[in-house]
């Protein structure tokens, strides 16, 4: 019978050809849905929803009509800036257009052209869409990781067969780990990490092109060229990987070699102009790129980006920033906790040098948060080196991958900021490294069944605990990605979905401070008052000097009528802020409530020390004085409201209630009038009229006035005793109207329930003004017993000489008010 049976070598070759590939595929997809999976949080506080409105498709936007910039309006409060890089005088407009660079009178990008070019720009032309910041950063680390993966396959299929292939397909698998930990904690804003992804993945595809130059002679020329026209787009997505370029130069140095034995020079001079050829061109464009936006061939727009500092006056790169930078990125301990995802961010620390606050990361790479990095040490070192050996591309491959974690991890230590997500420039080399390092390990030992135990311990141990590392730095850094965008979309108004996402970060970060105070906002912006204390609770006592939810926990509390409870919270937010004026905001509105009028003097007066310029506590702190019976101070804040802000309405009201108390009707009187000419329907203010006319016993005129106030709010309380009391007892019998007085009395009464002492005082006058004596009685004595468990002494006196009028079958008769 023709061909072979299964227990055949070729069926059995075969059979193990295909487990590979179904393992090598299947590894592949595992670490691409982790990237999916991680993906899902990206929201950008920086651009909107649509996926039109970020940076970089504003570019595309730009491209597609023909110009360098951005196709957005430059903010007219920008553009009329004296010195627009002024990091105070530019901050209001950071929402907007903050990393973006401006030039010229023109926003442009300051992140790497790449993206645009292989992507976002031909995907707008073949859709018609735009695509989204974060589903092209998942592109391109996607592709990144699928060429690496491949040339990690390469490298096991052909130093290292011998290994299992499981061994191998772990090591693919913590390098896609390792990648996809670092998409995860990409929780800002994604322009920053399409460029890095991009740079990413073309310098994997770099790494694969040089490999194959190195071990495919015929095919050198060709694999150069490539290789070089991948690194010059990664330089074009990333600037700072240029020194990373002395990688290309590796194989011509190896063909140079080759020469110096076999006499054969003609070759080096094709391969030099391969290695160069194209990343020089690449160069030359990004150059006339620059000189064509800003004027220099050398400036991508550092100099002029909008961030929260001056750009034009630091230091970029400084050996300054060296031993702080590698002690981020090498030294810095991982912080554990004994609670789920147990890994939290290293809190950032200030520098001495200049460098800036370091980002999000979760402990040093080398020596502390990756150890399966240390198996970079052993990557082939215990080969020899020589024409003949078998060994020989892998040790100028080994050299590459040296030289490109060496040149991009220094530039970085020179850069006056770190975080996390630069890591990606030099840590794929690193973990490359790794992996070599580690078939080579589980090769050298397989001499001795016991040292071959041991080192499988080791390297099990260190790519377990990196497994475990990742795994918990990628669970609190989906949990940080939904705080983010949880906050984007609270802040958007979008409520309910914003508490859907600080649910979901609490579901992998439990003890989530930001996550209970983001889920505490929600609840109290839903008047789940109860629901927000509990959740500001937890994110204190998760991190004990959050001072926004204290604050937060202070103002849920007093409008839950907790009022000592919040004067509690608001002191712990001042005693973490003491300059934060939203704090003492918070406290003088907690004393306000509970009646302590002097201390909330003090706060509102330390508030607009901070805020000079703030009407709404100018009108707080004169509402204490006048609580505190200071008028004359209180009529000088009143007036401070009404300078800051001439069209507040309710400003002119207090400032004409203030003025009146003072005893000066007139300007009250004119104050009225302008907070009625700018509110037609405030009924208060017609209200706070007519006491003024009355006062000055304009009758007529009050009354009109009370009528108005009435007429606008039909059941305004005071209004309609007012209106009552002079319709009832004013003593000019023209103005008097006993049966119009009852039935406004009568109104109010009904509406009130027959529970306002004030109310039945001025039905009981309305009564006798109509001659109904003894209902006037009965009313007044119900007035006098209602304020009487009110403690209103004086008005029980008042109410009692009413009294003695009515049961001499005698009216009242006053100009003063009820």
């Amino acid at each position: 019978m023709a061909g072979k049976s299964d227990s055949e070598p070729g069926n059995g070759q075969a059979r193990t050809r295909l487990t590979r590939q179904i393992l090598f595929y299947a590894v592949c997809v595992l670490v691409i849905g982790i990237a999916v999976w991680g993906t899902e949080p990206g929201l950008s506080p920086l651009s909107g929803p649509d996926p039109k409105d970020s940076y970089y498709n504003l570019l595309v936007q730009g491209f597609r009509v023909g110009q360098l910039n951005l196709k957005k309006e430059v903010p007219s409060g920008l553009a009329r800036l004296a010195d627009p890089y002024d990091s105070a005088a530019h901050a209001p407009y950071l929402p907007d257009v903050g990393d973006m660079s401006y030039y010229g009178g023109k926003l442009y990008l300051y992140f790497g052209i790449t993206p645009v070019l292989v992507l976002l720009w031909p995907y707008a032309l073949l859709t018609g869409e735009y695509l989204s910041d974060p589903l092209a950063g998942l592109i391109f680390c996607s592709a990144g990781y699928l060429a690496a993966a491949g040339l990690m396959f390469a490298i096991w299929r052909r130093y290292f067969p011998k290994v299992s292939v499981w061994v191998a397909m772990a090591g693919i698998f913590m390098f896609g780990l390792t990648v996809d930990a670092q998409q995860i904690e990409w929780v800002r804003s994604r322009i920053y990490e399409v460029a890095l992804s991009s740079a990413f993945a073309f310098t994997m595809i770099t790494l694969a092109a040089i490999w194959r130059a190195l071990h495919e002679p015929k095919e050198r020329v060709l694999c150069l060229g490539l290789a070089s026209l991948a690194y010059g787009l990664a330089v074009g997505a990333r600037p700072s990987l240029l020194p990373g370029a002395v990688i290309l130069l590796a194989p011509v140095w190896q063909v140079w070699r080759e020469a110096t034995e076999t006499g054969l020079r003609s070759r080096i001079g094709s391969s030099f102009a391969a290695a160069v050829g194209p990343i020089s061109l690449i160069g030359l464009g990004l150059m006339l790129y620059n000189f064509l936006r800003f004027g220099n061939p050398f400036e991508f727009g550092y100099r002029y980006e909008l961030t929260g500092r001056d750009q034009t006056v630091v230091s970029q790169f400084s050996p300054h920033y060296f031993w702080f930078n590698i002690q981020y990125y090498i030294l810095e301990p991982a912080r554990w906790t004994g609670h789920f995802p147990f890994l939290r961010p290293v809190p950032p620390w200030p520098s001495s040098v200049g460098h800036l606050v370091p980002g999000l990361y979760y402990g040093g790479i080398l020596f502390i948060g990756f150890p399966p990095a240390w198996l970079a040490f052993g990557a082939a070192v215990t080969r020899k080196a020589g024409p003949k050996d078998e060994f020989f591309g892998l040790r100028w491959f080994v050299l590459v991958l040296f030289l490109a974690f060496a040149a991009c991890a220094l530039t970085l230590f020179l850069f006056l900021y770190a975080t996390n997500r630069y890591e990606l420039d030099f840590l794929p080399a690193l973990m490359l490294l790794a992996f070599i390092g580690l078939l080579d390990l589980e090769s050298t030992t397989a001499v001795s069944p016991l040292l071959r135990s041991f080192g499988r311990l080791c390297w099990g141990l260190l790519l377990v605990y990196g497994a475990i590392t990742n795994a918990c730095a990628s669970f609190d850094a989906y949990a940080t990605a939904n705080d983010v965008a949880g906050n984007v979309l609270y802040n958007r108004g979008l409520v309910d979905e914003a508490g859907e996402r600080f649910q979901k970060a609490l579901a992998f970060s439990p003890q989530d401070a930001d996550a209970h105070g983001g889920l505490g906002n929600v609840l109290s912006r839903k008047g789940d008052f109860k629901g927000a204390i509990a959740q500001y609770q937890r994110a204190v006592e998760a991190r004990p000097d959050f001072w926004e939810a204290y604050n937060n926990l202070g103002y849920c509390l007093l409008q839950a009528g907790r009022v000592d409870d919040a004067i509690i919270q608001y002191r712990k937010a001042i005693e973490l802020r003491p300059q934060d004026a939203t704090y003492h905001r918070g406290l003088g509105n907690a004393f306000l409530q509970k009646g302590m009028s002097d201390n909330a003097i003090v706060e509102f007066q330390k508030v607009l020390e901070l805020e000079p310029d703030s009407a709404d506590d100018a009108e707080r702190l004169g509402d204490a004085f006048f609580r505190e019976g200071k008028l004359s101070d209180a009529v000088v804040q009143y007036e401070n409201v009404v300078r800051l802000k001439p069209d507040f309405a309710e400003a002119h009201n207090n400032l004409g209630y203030s003025l009146f108390a003072t005893g000066d009707p007139d300007e009250a009187i004119a104050q009225y009038k302008k907070a009625i000419e700018l509110r037609p329907n405030f009924a208060q203010a017609y209200n706070n009229l007519g006491n003024a006319y009355r006062g000055k016993r304009m009758a007529v005129q009050a009354i009109a006035a009370y009528q108005k106030a009435v007429a606008l709010q039909s059941q305004f309380t005071p209004a309609q005793i007012n209106l009552t009391w002079m319709l009832a007892v004013w003593p000019e019998p023209s103005i008097r109207n006993g049966t119009e007085a009852v039935a406004m009395a009568e109104r109010a009464n009904d509406f009130t329930g027959g529970r306002n002492s004030e109310v039945l005082r001025a039905l009981a006058a309305a009564y006798a003004e109509s001659g109904r004596f003894p209902d006037a009685i009965t009313a007044a004595n119900q007035a006098s017993s209602l304020a009487a468990t009110q403690s209103k002494t004086e008005l029980v006196k008042e109410i009692r000489g009413d009294i003695k009028l009515y049961q001499n079958r005698s009216p009242c008769r006053s100009m003063a008010g009820p």
